[in-house]
């Protein structure tokens, strides 16, 4: 994990509103330190609050050259219900950007045709979508994002505001709440050190 004074901030473009939670989730992906990524704010991203992807102009670059955006909503629409960044809590904001980050952490390791064929399969089966999205939470949860994760969905699950049509979807395409909490007991087990019992 780095420390916020060790992030790479030459080669990394953050808005001003966003940039406490964006440097706070990137210190849990040190392997992203070499990587280009530009968050973006957009007016309005269909079905999503946040997108993460390659930047088309590196597209064609060896993978570890890639360079990549995130796309953030300035207006989240969830059924007739309108949220702003500004209305969101700060470590939710956080949790977000930290599953951002899982989908890019993905990437990395696609080759460019691995990637075509990625982005026609998530156009087109739900099955591939789930996989996605519940990998980029992994990602983060393995890379110590837990709570962060954990607060999101409590977030959006536990948001009397939102319609339950939403709420169906996050539960059908995304980790659940116990799932995450799942991961971290299993991480926290892997990283305790093996007690070996010494003979007299």
């Amino acid at each position: 994990m780095l420390t916020a004074q060790t992030i790479n901030l030459d080669n990394k473009v953050i808005p001003q509103s966003i940039k406490k939670e964006v440097i706070e989730a990137l210190t849990f992906f040190p392997e992203l330190y070499d990587t280009a990524i530009d968050f973006k704010f957009k007016n309005n991203i269909k079905k999503s609050t946040m997108q993460a992807q390659p930047r088309f102009t590196s597209f064609f670059k060896a993978k570890e050259n890639r360079e990549y955006v995130i796309l953030i909503s300035r207006k989240i629409q969830i059924e007739g219900e309108e949220f702003t960044m500004d209305d969101i809590p700060s470590d939710v904001k956080v949790g977000w950007i930290g599953h951002e980050l899982g989908h890019i952490m993905d990437y990395r390791n696609r080759t460019n045709m691995g990637m075509l064929i990625f982005g026609l399969k998530y156009l087109f089966s739900p099955l591939h979508i789930k996989e996605v999205e519940r990998a980029a939470d992994a990602y983060a949860i393995q890379h110590g994002m837990g709570d962060y994760i954990l607060m999101t969905k409590n977030f959006i699950l536990e948001n009397a505001n939102l319609s339950e049509k939403y709420k169906e979807r996050i539960r059908r395409l995304y980790i659940s709440p116990e799932e995450v909490m799942e991961l971290i007991n299993e991480n926290k087990v892997e990283e305790e050190p093996e007690i070996v019992e010494q003979e007299d």
